[in-house]
């Protein structure tokens, strides 16, 4: 604490003039206790001093220098602080470490929601709940007492058993998060049967929310809804399936990234942390600034009905049955291009009213569908010019054909299919129904609106107006009793004073790359460096889903971890009563492992630090992002000089402390989490890379402790409270005025 802490403090101090007695006094007799030469005549210049955190180590001696070490720019910090609104004062974390109890609750049956159910239950007391018929009861036959199966797309393996598998609502009594992967159709049903039980500060997450999920969450809880967390997601997570059903699935490919949206906006970095937490490193989840916009994101409500009506129309088809299927979107022509056009037209008409009607509002997310195409599928269209461009030559769309039903080997369309039945309540009757609110023309809509009712059998708008028989099946604003703008903001809780002063005072943001449509297996590989119990730890937790590879650089540490654990699985028992059995996929001494690091995890001394850069320095690649578990004081400034001009394409991740309080029961083979702090402070270096960062740890130390963001990694390391209790009590016992 000396060197690593103490030595920092008196050494910026010593750069800024501040004058520091009481420091110098028990840095005078800690650096005699400890046989080392810092500080000389009162100033950092001993013989020991490259032994040290302090920035004279590093050769920093100039307030200049310090702040381009720390990649801290006066104007950049000048001018976010002048943009910066008065935020909430937040709960400083606490440094003890607890069980915190936690159940996710995992609605549905079908692929998703076994993947997500298997997926959770690895680490967290998960229910599974099926509503639909006698699914529930036909899932927990099929699984029986065995575990269930998932292959993930990491190609690790994943056995796990939910907690129960029930249609009984009530277990919502006891839940923290509530994941519905189930059809939008039916989200209202879950939503009014757990609406008796959920208690406050729920946090509820529709993948996919599609449009209108907040009004009708807000609808069906009625007054409890102020008091819950809303998460709308814009698509799933992962391209998966079961390949048995009940018992095993797999994941095909995840999202790199993905659009979620939280009600209220304050909520968000709670909900994202559990998310992030639960979904893993993969997909990055991405705020959009609110559920509206979400809502009118949703390509489904366009794209579906509007081919459908494209290819089916009385304009376009006699009703006699064809002799092969068309292609859906690689066969959009002019015609269907210009009611589609027509629609997204209408959807930004929509959008632009609303902005009008609350200054401020931000429904950047709420693109068009060409720029929807250019955004989530960025370099695979050959011609992206157009949208008939983008859908006719998407290589994702090759030979996909419109939902039919055979008749005598040829082919009538299946106008009951989804693309209707379920897109045009939940989708087109949103746009639509805000459009009749806000008084904006929509003709398209209209047009495939009133043919759609008819296929579908329903009654939804009547004379151009939504007020048919049917409208309380839809997700129209009209359905849940809203006929006013200020109705609308009211359940979408809009408040357009907040809104105004948020976006007054909000600066410029990095433009991010917009979330992909399309899955892709994400190779993703995590350094665990350290042989003690934190670092066996987080090998053991790391290693059910990801590739991971233990470092040590200690004496043989490594080979003796190796040879402890041989070909058995390593034991990882949670505070959350979960067993983790996982396997790294390598233990070593060899530092040129680096090379394929996509995260690096120091969870070693803080003396040693300096050992690990420099090895790794040669081999790193970049953006690879390192955290350190703690990083004590002047970590990033340390990274810096070890890494030299490299450290520029790299992110470093400061942690106040460790996640957990843990212990190995038997080295090298079994090891307990004996508690998880709630939350955890952390920096990143530089700060631009911040979300991407917190995704990764998030993603990877799971649910606990949620990482709550320091502006900058100075203010972790003048934090660093062992660098004043530790050698300050010492003193205080132990100085010759005492002893």
């Amino acid at each position: 604490d000396v060197p690593t802490g103490m030595c920092f403090n008196k050494g910026l101090g010593e750069i800024l003039g501040v004058p520091m007695p009481m420091t110098d006094k028990v840095l005078a007799w800690a650096q005699e206790c400890i046989g080392m030469n810092f500080m000389v005549d009162g100033k950092m210049c001993g013989s020991d001093i490259g032994k040290t955190r302090a920035p004279q180590a590093t050769g920093i001696i100039t307030l200049d220098d310090f702040l381009k070490a720390s990649k801290i720019d006066k104007a950049a910090v000048a001018a976010e602080a002048a943009s910066t609104v008065p935020k909430p004062e937040k709960k400083p974390p606490a440094e003890s470490e607890e069980k915190n109890p936690y159940l996710v609750l995992v609605c549905g049956g079908g692929n998703a929601a076994q993947v997500a159910t298997a997926m959770f239950a690895l680490r967290y007391p998960t229910i599974a709940v099926s509503l639909y018929a006698d699914e529930a009861a036909k899932w927990k036959e099929a699984l029986g007492d065995d575990d269930y199966e998932l292959t993930l797309d990491t190609g690790k393996v994943v056995k796990s058993k939910p907690d129960d598998i029930t249609n009984d609502p009530s277990v919502a009594a006891k839940a923290d998060a509530i994941v519905l992967a189930v059809p939008s159709f039916a989200h209202g049903e879950y939503f009014e049967a757990f609406a008796p039980y959920m208690k406050p500060g729920t946090l509820v997450a529709c993948m996919p929310a599609r449009s209108g999920g907040d009004i009708l969450f807000a609808a069906k809880l009625g007054a409890k809804a102020k008091d819950m967390i809303f998460m709308g997601f814009e698509t799933l997570p992962w391209a998966c399936r079961f390949t048995e059903w009940g018992r095993k699935a797999t994941i095909l490919g995840t999202k790199g990234s993905i659009l979620a949206a939280v009600t209220p906006p304050s909520k968000f970095p709670h909900a994202f942390a559990l998310m992030q937490g639960m979904l893993g490193v993969f997909p990055a989840v991405t705020e959009s600034p609110n559920n509206l916009g979400i809502s009118l994101r949703n390509p489904g409500a366009q794209i579906h009905p509007g081919v459908m009506y494209g290819r089916w129309c009385p304009e376009k088809w006699d009703g006699n049955p064809v002799d092969e299927k068309p292609l859906f979107y690689q066969g959009v022509e002019e015609f269907s291009e210009s009611v589609l056009m027509g629609l997204t037209n209408e959807v930004q008409a929509i959008a632009r009213k609303m902005e009008e009607l609350v200054p401020g509002l931000d429904l950047k997310d709420a693109c068009t569908l060409h720029q929807w195409y250019l955004e989530c599928y960025a370099g695979q269209m050959p011609d992206d010019k157009t949208l008939k461009g983008c859908m006719n030559t998407n290589p994702g769309y090759r030979g996909l054909t419109h939902p039919c039903i055979e008749a005598d080997g040829k082919y009538m369309p299946d106008l009951k299919y989804r693309y209707l039945m379920e897109d045009v309540p939940t989708g087109m009757c949103f746009n639509k129904g805000l459009g009749e609110i806000l008084g904006v023309p929509m003709p398209t809509t209209d047009k495939v609106l009133a043919w759609a009712q008819e296929c579908i059998g329903m009654s939804i708008m009547v004379d151009g107006k939504m007020c048919g028989p049917d409208i309380g099946k839809t997700r129209a604003p009209q359905a849940m009793g809203i006929t006013t703008v200020e109705e609308f903001l009211k359940a979408s809780q809009i408040d357009k004073a907040a809104v105004a002063a948020e976006a007054a005072s909000k600066k410029p943001k990095e433009e991010q790359k917009p979330p992909a449509e399309s899955e892709e297996k994400n190779p993703f590989t995590v350094l665990v460096c350290g042989g003690g119990n934190a670092a066996q730890v987080a090998t053991g937790m790391f290693s059910a889903r990801y590739n991971t590879i233990a470092v040590s650089l200690y004496a043989d540490e490594a080979a003796k971890w190796k040879a402890a654990l041989g070909e058995d699985d390593f034991e990882l028992t949670l505070d959350t009563g979960k067993v983790i059995k996982s396997k790294p996929d390598d233990i070593t001494n060899d530092p040129s492992c680096a090379a394929k690091a996509d995260a690096i995890i120091l969870a070693v001394p803080s003396f040693a630090h300096g050992q690990y850069f420099e090895a790794f320095a040669p081999y790193m690649k970049p953006g690879c992002l390192v955290a350190c578990m703690p990083a004590r004081s002047g970590g990033d400034i340390l990274f810096a000089s070890k890494l030299g001009d490299k450290a520029k394409d790299m992110i470093f991740m400061g942690f106040e402390t460790l996640p957990w309080a843990c212990r190995f029961t038997e080295w090298g083979r079994k090891a307990v989490c004996l508690g998880t702090k709630g939350s955890i402070l952390a920096a990143v270096t530089p700060p631009a890379k911040t979300q991407k960062a917190f995704a990764v740890l998030q993603g990877l130390v799971g649910v606990f402790p949620n990482i709550v963001s320091s502006p900058n990694n100075l203010g972790v390391s003048l934090r660093n409270p062992g660098a004043q209790i530790h050698p300050g009590v010492m003193f205080g016992r132990w100085c010759p005025e005492k002893w």
